[in-house]
């Protein structure tokens, strides 16, 4: 859902990030392929979609399963504009300095 340029930024800024949309493999997965593959990957999905993967969390957490974690992107908080990509950018960087140190599964990015 969110752009490859994202993921450009944030790699150039040290992060291992991949996105979706530039892997010709995982284009086109329901919402939970793409959760399945990133638990097998061992990372974490960052979303705007935050109404259906909610509920794929939910459904997780029901039956004992576990994720290596849920960034969800407020349209609210990130209006997607002229400013989008770099406000994205700029508080994806921030979070993942410390991401690792908070231990989230499921963070509201604001």
């Amino acid at each position: 859902m969110l752009g490859g340029a994202i993921a450009d930024q944030l790699r150039s800024r040290g992060h291992d990030v991949v996105a979706v949309v530039d892997d010709p493999a995982m284009t086109g997965l329901s919402d939970d392929e793409v959760l399945a593959a990133a638990v097998l990957a061992e990372r974490a999905v960052v979303t705007a979609n935050i109404r259906d993967f909610i509920v794929l969390d939910q459904r997780y957490r029901a039956v004992g399963r576990s994720h290596p974690g849920l960034v969800l992107v407020s349209s609210k908080t990130f209006p997607q504009d002229r400013s989008f990509v770099g406000s994205l950018v700029g508080a994806l960087d921030q979070y993942l300095r410390v991401a690792v140190l908070r231990g989230d599964t499921v963070t509201f990015l604001q």
